[in-house]
């Protein structure tokens, strides 16, 4: 069987990492092992926060129509339960 070189695909591997790091602070932008252990801690973060932003506006969007309402005399859930009730 003949001898497989992979440098070029580790290379190209390496620098998909590093062009992803670019403009993280230090060794993390530079250094490739260090790079990819940011990598693989930001994408996590990333994927936890788009499920984290749902929540986020949800509670937003509660407090905004809580407030809204009680300018007529109503509770957020009184709001709710009206407007359920009326379907």
């Amino acid at each position: 069987m003949t001898r497989v070189k992979r440098g070029a695909v580790a290379r190209k591997r390496r620098r998909k990492i590093l062009k992803i790091n670019k403009g993280f602070q230090g060794s993390h932008s530079t250094i490739f092992r260090s790079a990819n252990q940011q990598t693989m801690k930001a994408l996590r973060y990333a994927y936890v926060d788009r499920r984290k932003r749902k929540i986020h506006f949800r509670r937003l969007w509660i407090r905004r129509i809580n407030a809204s309402s009680r300018a007529y005399g109503l509770s957020y859930n009184q709001f709710i339960y009206g407007k359920r009730r009326k379907k």
